[in-house]
């Protein structure tokens, strides 16, 4: 698969126009807020690991964590030493693509949390 269609990919598109909007505009209302979303993503990895969140996949968590992994590890495709500015490159798209897409997914979380119905135990 070629670098340019790795990129342009609709799904990957979607996350780094998420990420751009969460960035550069404030949240509507009755929105949740980037901050908000940010909260959600531990209780979201956590409800997906357990099978509680449907909509989050282990293999998209898997992703994540690989995408973050690739982020923090000192091996890289492209490396910063030789490559400067190509190098930081590649980390910055993996970046934007993580950013946009956990945005997105935290997004997706939080409406779900808010469509479920809410079991009160009689005490």
């Amino acid at each position: 698969m070629k670098a340019a269609t790795v990129l342009t990919a609709p799904r990957r598109i979607a996350a780094f126009r998420a990420l751009w909007r969460a960035l550069s505009r404030r949240a509507r209302p009755g929105q949740p807020g980037t901050s908000e979303r940010l909260q959600a993503l531990p209780k979201m990895a956590g409800d997906a690991v357990a099978g509680a969140y449907p909509h989050l996949g282990r293999g998209r968590l898997a992703l994540f964590a690989m995408a973050l992994l690739y982020l923090v590890s000192p091996i890289d495709l492209v490396p910063e030493g030789f490559l400067t500015v190509f190098g930081l490159g590649d980390d910055a798209v993996m970046a934007m693509w993580l950013g946009g897409a956990l945005l997105v997914e935290a997004d997706r979380y939080l409406g779900w949390q808010r469509e479920r119905p809410t079991i009160i135990d009689p005490v």
